[in-house]
């Protein structure tokens, strides 16, 4: 694997359907070096900071490769970035298990959920049917955490670490975001994962009913 693209986003303007939103979603290449921290990429904005970024979704990574699916089943373009991705990867699969780890020189980022799509992401693609259409996809993307920050540059290798403690899947919780019904001991596994808080809590409030109707 290796970087295709770091990408950075600033704070700016977008409108659909008669919406005006300010985001940092529209993110695009830059070139050298770029220091990672603990809450991701320096000079990056994240204006939505109550759903997005911290230090459980500090990186956003989205495989070239997928982009290449995407690529295959429309008309468009899908240039690095297009998603709201710090990282474009290429060789990056689409499914790991939350707490598999990327080496990227110095830099280990830690997985944490998967990206689930928003009205910004809608707006952002101009495609009101764009969040369908991802959860159909079921090629997400990956949050990170930091656990080591360092610089980084396009064309970095990058290699990838299993965590054989966790067996809980991106996708296995991307799907779990859609469910209408739950598995209570599951739920119970999937905390046992070192989960993003965001994620986290809607599991934890999941549970918490399934168990009260369970009783």
């Amino acid at each position: 694997m290796h970087i295709e693209s770091i990408n950075i986003g600033a704070s700016e303007s977008i409108s659909h359907n008669d919406k005006t939103l300010i985001t940092g979603i529209c993110k695009f290449p830059v070139t050298g070096s770029v220091h990672i921290g603990e809450l991701g990429a320096r000079d990056d904005v994240i204006v939505d900071s109550q759903h997005h970024g911290g230090l459980d979704q500090a990186v956003y990574a989205y495989s070239a490769d997928d982009y290449d699916w995407w690529a295959g089943q429309t008309d468009r373009d899908y240039p690095p970035g297009l998603f709201g991705e710090n990282l474009t990867i290429r060789g990056l699969p689409t499914d790991v298990n939350v707490g598999d780890r990327l080496l990227i020189n110095e830099l280990v980022l830690e997985a944490t959920s998967p990206r689930i799509p928003c009205g910004t992401f809608a707006a952002r693609m101009k495609d009101s049917k764009i969040g369908m259409a991802f959860r159909r996809a079921e090629r997400p993307g990956i949050y990170f955490r930091v656990l080591n920050a360092g610089e980084i540059s396009a064309g970095d290798n990058v290699t990838l670490v299993a965590n054989d403690a966790s067996s809980v899947s991106i996708l296995e919780l991307f799907r779990f975001n859609y469910a209408l019904r739950h598995d209570i001991d599951d739920m119970r596994r999937f905390l046992k994962a070192p989960v993003a808080i965001r994620f986290r809590e809607k599991i934890e409030s999941r549970l918490a009913s399934a168990e009260q109707s369970a009783d």
